[in-house]
């Protein structure tokens, strides 16, 4: 009967820590939410304020692209201008009586 006791007493006493934690967790897990609930606003603007980066960065990519295709247009043409002096210059040379009036 003694022992029955004892161990009555031993468990009591070990579960009264756990009983003790769980309002502690509890706490806790409220305390979890309530942050996570204030962060949110936090954390959709972050996420705003990247979407509008990555816009902004997509238009400027738009942009150095459009630059650089025209760029590479320009230099075309001038390798076309340049391809006929050459042609002329070298008909200027093939042919002496065209350089004397």
């Amino acid at each position: 009967m003694r022992r029955l006791q004892l161990v009555a007493i031993i468990g009591f006493f070990l579960a009264v820590p756990a009983w003790a934690q769980e309002p502690a967790a509890a706490v806790a897990a409220v305390h979890d939410a309530s942050e996570a609930a204030s962060s949110l606003p936090k954390v959709q603007q972050r996420i705003t304020h990247d979407q509008a980066e990555v816009m902004r960065l997509q238009r400027e990519v738009a942009r150095q692209e459009s630059d650089s295709r025209r760029a590479g247009q320009r230099l075309q043409q001038q390798d076309r201008e340049i391809a006929e002096l050459q042609r002329e210059l070298s008909q200027l040379r093939d042919n002496p009586a065209a350089r004397q009036p």
